[in-house]
């Protein structure tokens, strides 16, 4: 930003000529009609005028000027420097003592005004960059936003250095940056080491052509930034240079305030990990050592008693396995389902299939746990066909009547219904238990989250692999308690093409 000096070109000179050419032309009008005194003022107003449009050095040549062209046209003898009473030389000496003064108390004034309007550009440029800074959200639009004002308030090139990982400064990119030179990278060095400005207008190295400020925060130095103006006596005073520094303290706080939210979220991210490492390892060491130790038991029994068994006891003993081993392969598959949910490594394989076929193939993976349950079906004939990857649907199915079954009391029903729209398919998967307690809608489908009074069978991962196979399909899922008792479970596949009439056999 231009610093407030005097004008001491060849205009503010002329003018100062022309001014007291224009009183001493009004003075000449009023001459008949006014005392002299009156005469005075319209070369003390020629005076003002210049002090104010040209400062010093013009206000003095008019108000010398004023005095020789009073003396000159006005004071007799006319036409003459002569004075022929003496009383005179006081009225100059008053008068070009005034008129210094006045140009003088102008001059300042003129000053004060114009530094108190840099003061007002350059606070309302702090604050227009501290909003800025409040929404930049990573550190290269924060060094971006502040090297620009930075920039246009000072009239400067601007470097930001940060440390890098190995803690050596490195200068960020910005549209400001100018090339930072051996004296300028030492001039840095020490700012950050000894936190304390460096360079031009500092008691360190002033020789320097720019000035060099730590980015101090309260853990200690972030960073440097170089200011390289195009005067060196751009910072010849302190008040351009602390307003740097707060401009620059304000970007060190942005700059921290980045750093720290880094930080937390780093810190949320490994409680997050450790918390669902946790619960992992809590739920599939119980859930993995319940059927293992079924199946072990019954192998064992078999293998130690198998020819004191009548042929009843050995059935159900190897049910029991069939049973055990089937529940471990549906945990290891939702832990394998969830793996790469997680990883993003799930890849659909969608073809067109009628729906009817894998809701009865997600049946028939469940046909003994439903014998004793009416499972109730609706499907309309001319449902559509779905572009899906039948094997993640039927999984979703699965999950679904595995939850049902395993949340509801024996033997009650449970109902599947289908309906579809011009955008998609519909499916509901519906029970007769308790429902879910209120609030617990969305909860359900959170990774780990066992309900209650059955909690203590699975892993909580269920539910979750459902929302994530659904939603890779471009649907959705939810749950909603029904009037008469129960939950209904609902998820929609989408129907972004048209199906086509008919499917090959071999599909």
């Amino acid at each position: 930003m231009r610093r407030p000096t005097s004008a001491w070109t060849g205009a503010g000179y002329a003018e100062a000529v022309a001014a007291v050419a224009l009183a001493t032309g009004l003075s000449w009008l009023m001459f008949p009609f006014f005392e002299l005194a009156n005469l005075i003022m319209t070369y003390l107003l020629a005076v003002v005028v210049i002090a104010t449009r040209h400062g010093r050095g013009p206000s003095v040549v008019a108000s010398v000027m004023s005095v020789a062209a009073f003396d000159f046209f006005f004071v007799p003898p006319y036409l003459t420097f002569a004075v022929a009473d003496t009383q005179y030389l006081l009225t100059f000496a008053v008068m070009l003592v005034v008129g210094l003064v006045i140009s003088g108390l102008t001059v300042r004034i003129r000053l004060q005004a114009e530094v108190a309007r840099q003061r007002e550009e350059r606070t309302a440029a702090l604050y227009a960059m501290s909003r800025e800074l409040a929404e930049a959200g990573v550190v290269d639009d924060l060094v971006a936003t502040a090297a620009r004002h930075i920039t246009e308030v000072f009239g400067a090139e601007v470097a930001v250095l940060l440390p890098d990982a190995e803690g050596k400064l490195q200068a960020r990119r910005n549209k400001a940056r100018f090339p930072l030179e051996e004296n300028d990278l030492m001039l840095s060095r020490w700012a950050f080491e000894h936190r304390q400005p460096a360079g031009l207008g500092t008691a360190m190295s002033d020789a320097a052509h720019a000035v060099h400020l730590p980015l101090l925060g309260h853990r200690g130095p972030i960073g440097v930034v170089s200011v390289r103006p195009r005067r060196r006596d751009a910072f010849t005073t302190p008040e351009p240079l602390r307003q740097l520094e707060t401009f620059v303290n304000q970007t060190a706080l942005a700059l921290e305030r980045t750093r720290l939210a880094d930080e937390a979220q780093d810190a949320r991210v490994r409680a997050e990990t450790e918390r669902l490492r946790s619960a992992l390892l809590t739920s599939v060491s119980h859930d993995l050592r319940t059927p293992l130790a079924a199946i072990t038991g019954a192998a064992t029994t078999i293998l130690d008693s198998g020819a004191r068994l009548d042929q009843r006891v050995q059935q159900e003993l190897v049910e029991s396995v069939r049973d055990e081993a089937e529940r471990l392969n549906r945990l290891v598959q939702n832990l394998l389902e969830m793996t790469r949910l997680e990883s993003g490594a799930l890849q659909l394989h969608r073809d067109w299939h009628p729906l009817e076929e894998v809701i009865g193939a997600a049946l028939s993976r469940l046909g003994k746990r439903l014998a004793n349950r009416r499972v109730t079906t609706q499907v309309p004939p001319d449902l559509p066909l779905v572009a899906i990857d039948d094997v993640l649907i039927e999984q979703v199915l699965v999950n679904l009547l595995d939850n049902a079954i395993k949340y509801t009391p024996p033997e009650s029903p449970i109902r599947i219904i289908a309906t579809a729209t011009d955008q998609a398919v519909t499916v509901e998967v519906a029970d007769h238990g308790p429902g879910l307690p209120r609030g617990e809608e969305d909860k359900v489908f959170e990774k780990f989250y066992r309900g209650q009074p059955a909690g203590g069978r699975g892993a909580g991962l269920g539910l979750a692999i459902c929302q994530g196979i659904v939603q890779a399909h471009g649907g959705r899922i939810w749950a909603q308690n029904l009037p008469e008792g129960g939950v209904a479970f609902l998820f929609t596949l989408p129907l972004a093409e048209t199906p086509p009439a008919s499917v090959p056999t071999d599909a």
